[in-house]
């Protein structure tokens, strides 16, 4: 089916009251991984590439960018293409061209005044060129190696008033809040703020997101879906999954040089994490 757009699959989400997954893509076997998964689902999907990808493959956007657009428009259910932590302004500009629908425009390290206007210019371009803008307000520890923030650290958990006002200025379509999770987690241990969640629900008019989905347990990700966060960020699941199937391939085939061999139980490993992962996020099938 042809590519959808974010903006688009947010929207039915929000008015379905259901959650939109959205999934890290590292390798074409994420990539992969993440249509079949979301297909044997039967769930909208969102694929991301982040900044941090990018720099992975070389700087070059458009390689892995134009595989994912090729594997979304073949999925058999709705598939977007999201560019995902984008701080580069070029690296923004580069999107629309590269099939992208919607950006995250990461400004969330600069002090709060800073941030409204370099997300505000990132705002006013997206829109000139047909983007979806997200942005983040609070900070979910755990980028690029950082530790996690204390829970109440300063700047640890979103206001609904300053979140208001920040959407307000900014002119951005989604927001990423701080609720209690935490990039790169290898544990589901998290613990979300729902009174928190209901609140942000109430003040913000534009979708919620939360990012650090891997590390918060089902029922957790259900209660947060269900008190109004709408796209759910999920990144480190599928590498706890790949890497482990991928130990498990070679130490069975300790001989083996054809990658293919040992690629492809990994890639299935993440296309069953896919799956089980998009059914809590979305709910059942409508």
């Amino acid at each position: 089916m042809p590519l959808a757009r974010t903006a688009d699959l947010l929207a039915r989400a929000a008015a379905d009251r259901r959650g939109l997954p959205a999934f890290n893509v590292i390798t074409l076997e994420h990539a992969e991984a993440i249509c079949a998964g979301a297909e044997a689902a039967g769930t909208p999907v969102v694929l991301q590439i982040s900044q941090n990808a990018v720099a992975y493959h070389g700087g070059r956007l458009l390689p892995l960018a134009r595989a994912c657009t090729e594997l979304a428009a073949a999925c058999a259910v709705p598939a977007a293409l999201h560019l995902d932590h984008v701080e580069d302004m070029e690296l923004l500009r580069a999107a629309p061209a590269a099939g992208f629908s919607s950006a995250m425009f990461d400004a969330s390290a600069l002090p709060h005044a800073e941030n409204v206007k370099a997300t505000a210019e990132a705002a006013a371009f997206a829109h000139r060129h047909g983007l979806h803008l997200e942005a983040e307000l609070g900070r979910v520890g755990g980028k690029d190696g950082e530790p996690p923030l204390p829970a109440h650290a300063p700047g640890a958990r979103t206001d609904p008033a300053e979140a208001a006002d920040y959407v307000a200025g900014t002119g951005v379509d989604a927001l990423a809040v701080a609720v209690g999770s935490s990039h790169a987690m290898t544990t589901r241990t998290a613990t979300l703020d729902h009174p928190l969640i209901a609140a942000l629900a109430a003040a913000v008019p534009v979708p919620l997101v939360l990012h650090g989905s891997s590390g918060v347990p089902d029922a957790e990700l259900t209660a947060a879906v269900a008190a109004g966060l709408v796209k759910i960020n999920i990144g480190t699941a599928l590498n706890t999954a790949f890497t482990p199937a991928l130990r498990t391939a070679l130490a069975e085939r300790p001989d083996a040089v054809d990658p293919r061999k040992v690629l492809s139980p990994a890639r299935s490993a993440m296309a069953d994490t896919v799956t089980r992962l998009a059914r809590v996020v979305a709910g059942p099938a409508a």
